[in-house]
């Protein structure tokens, strides 16, 4: 099923209406159809990350992020994405995406997308993202303010704080490299 479609199913479900504090894992339900599948008949790896953006898209109107964003006129923006694919998906099967908030530091958020089947993880899909608007780069730790929550992140796991440390590593070298 196309990303659109999806999305516009889970806009007419007004996940809104159900708020949830912004530290809350929010659940998505979802089913295979055809158009997620690959050549080995499973789900694509790239398809998970689409699905993402409707686990994301849940939860930041489910939080009320959607809300601080309209405020500073901003548009989320997603730095970097990384996946880990442990089980396949097939086609018709039932699954679910839970997200959450991991924390934050002084430019990005992350937020964590387990894909799961049976009470177990099939995926999981982590991104680093901000919020960007006229007047620059919203703050994490405003927007965690503007949210009801502590302004300092909960403790970013060393895995976590290691892979940002290396976007942030490719991200320079192709500032360098375009200077060249």
């Amino acid at each position: 099923m196309n990303l659109w479609f999806r999305l516009l199913l889970m806009l007419l479900r007004r996940p809104w209406r159900k708020p949830v504090p912004g530290l809350t894992t929010t659940v998505v339900r979802m089913r295979v159809w055809p158009l997620d599948l690959d050549f080995n008949r499973h789900v694509t790896n790239g398809r998970y990350f689409t699905l993402a953006d409707v686990g994301r898209m849940d939860y930041v109107l489910r939080s009320g992020a959607f809300r601080v964003a309209l405020r500073h006129r901003a548009l989320p923006i997603v730095g970097d994405v990384c996946g880990k694919f442990r089980r396949e998906l097939r086609l018709f099967e039932r699954f679910e995406v839970h997200t959450r908030m991991l924390g934050w530091d002084d430019r990005w958020s992350f937020v964590e997308h387990r894909f799961v089947k049976d009470q177990r993880v099939i995926a999981v899909v982590i991104m680093r993202g901000l919020f960007r608007g006229p007047k620059g780069n919203v703050t994490p730790a405003e927007f965690a303010r503007e949210l009801g929550l502590d302004e300092q992140s909960p403790p970013l796991p060393q895995w976590l704080q290691l892979w940002s440390s290396s976007c942030d590593g490719l991200s320079q070298q192709l500032r360098e490299t375009e200077r060249a």
